[in-house]
């Protein structure tokens, strides 16, 4: 992507952190970010869920996923390593999960955006309750849903597993091996 006015192109390494509800996915998007001095991207699900004022609807996935392009697009500026919290992947998943489709510019955005690395976070975490989760019985059901879609779209993926330091130390393991950091 071309970077300001000059006359490079910055390569931007991406790592996308996805997974079902409450398997630690933002705690370790922070965590690496930290660790590799890197591009933290927010899923921005949350913060306009907490803003919206009613309850969400299908039509409001569209929006969330231009925010969470923009953030990581903005970011993208700024770091040539990102560690995103949730990616398109996730609204995918969760729309035909809730309402048995997925709108077409969210599918279209999807397929357009590429990461270095997919970290699939697994169901061993204790479930937390939290207003914006839906889904505590369903978990293995969601995980196995995520897990098929990075093997059908060939991405490079690892699934991190453990609790605390393990879980973290896993995930830095995975980047270490699948990335070449400039």
């Amino acid at each position: 992507m071309l970077t300001g006015k000059s006359n490079y192109i910055m390569l931007v390494k991406k790592v996308a952190i996805d997974g079902p509800e409450s398997t630690g996915k933002s705690e370790l998007a922070q965590h690496l970010a930290l660790h590799f001095n890197a591009g933290y991207v927010d899923e921005a699900a949350r913060n306009y869920l907490h803003e919206l004022g009613r309850d969400y609807r299908q039509s409001d996935l569209l929006e969330i996923a231009t925010l969470q392009c923009k953030a990581e697009d903005e970011t993208s500026r700024h770091h040539d390593l990102l560690f995103c919290d949730t990616t398109l992947l996730v609204i995918k998943v969760w729309s035909e999960f809730k309402y048995g489709v997925c709108d077409e510019k969210i599918l279209k955005e999807y397929h357009k955006r590429k990461y270095d690395l997919h970290i699939l976070t697994d169901i061993d975490l204790p479930w937390q309750s939290d207003p914006l989760r839906e889904h505590p019985h369903q978990r293995r059901e969601l995980f196995n849903i995520y897990h098929q879609e990075l093997k059908k779209s060939g991405a490079i993926y690892g699934i991190v597993s453990g609790l605390d330091e393990a879980r973290a130390e896993s995930a830095i393991l995975l980047c270490n091996q699948h990335l070449t950091l400039l």
